[in-house]
């Protein structure tokens, strides 16, 4: 048996979310700073740069993680690859290229914790069913995610939005049922959630982290004539159509 107290509230660390399996640890402060980083550090805590880790804890589950991001396993826990073989390694591999993700998405599985690296991005645990069971990923949002969740590659409709929407023409897919685990550029707190049903949301830049795959996603002119879009200053936007939940990140 392993005990330990890596989910256990002290004067510098705290649990600031749990959803799932997965607990969120927010460190407050640097407690141990290279000499001469001490004003760096103190600066980092007033503006809320803290690292954070994820924990899983696995009682016969399994979890599918970013390659790398393993810090610890406490207790039986086994790891394995998502490779079938040398075709499906270099599918992965072009599939690396074009979203941004690692290639390979190590699953674990077992009982015990499994402890992340720590990160001072802004983590976002996120239940798969309040986003109609799939949603697509602005590149480098995916950390980890509930086994049960399927990880696929999706290509742009239409290639205007890929060329003027600054959101590539390729994005991480995830659809089924868990929960998924996201590294934010921004807090939750600046954050604008937007729920849509049979309606229409136009974004003038690519501040959209995430959005529902059941929503079309295409980039349009503000106006109907290119003369209008020029004398509005505005030119460009990008359109989500249909019913689903956008995240976007309006201070990034």
């Amino acid at each position: 048996m392993v005990q330990s107290n890596i989910l256990s509230k002290t004067s510098n660390k705290d649990i600031v979310a749990r959803l799932g399996c997965f607990s969120v640890i927010e460190h407050a402060k640097d407690l141990s700073p290279a000499a001469g980083g001490e004003m760096a550090a103190y600066y980092a805590y007033q503006m809320n740069v803290r690292r954070r880790q994820v924990v899983a804890q696995l009682n016969g589950n399994a979890v599918v993680i970013q390659a790398g991001d393993m810090q610890m396993m406490l207790g039986k826990i086994d790891a394995a690859t998502d490779v079938k073989g040398a075709g499906d390694f270099f599918k992965k591999m072009a599939s690396s290229v074009v979203t941004g993700e690692s290639a390979i998405k190590p699953k674990y599985s077992g009982y015990g914790e499994l402890v992340f690296e720590p990160t001072t991005k802004h983590i976002l645990l996120e239940d798969l069913s309040q986003w109609g069971g799939s949603v697509v990923l602005d590149d480098g949002l995916f950390l980890a995610c509930d086994s049960t969740v399927g990880i696929k590659t999706v290509q742009r409709t239409n290639i205007s939005s890929a060329v003027a929407g600054g959101e590539g023409l390729f994005n991480t897919c995830l659809t089924g049922n868990g929960i998924a685990v996201l590294e934010s550029p921004v807090p939750r707190e600046e954050l604008t959630v937007i729920d849509l049903q049979d309606d229409v949301v136009k974004i003038d830049g690519n501040m959209a982290i995430a959005w529902s795959g059941s929503l079309q996603f295409t980039v349009e002119r503000t106006t109907k004539t290119l003369i209008g879009s020029a004398a509005s200053g505005e030119g460009l936007v990008n359109v989500y159509r249909g019913s689903g939940r956008i995240l976007v990140a309006m201070t990034a």
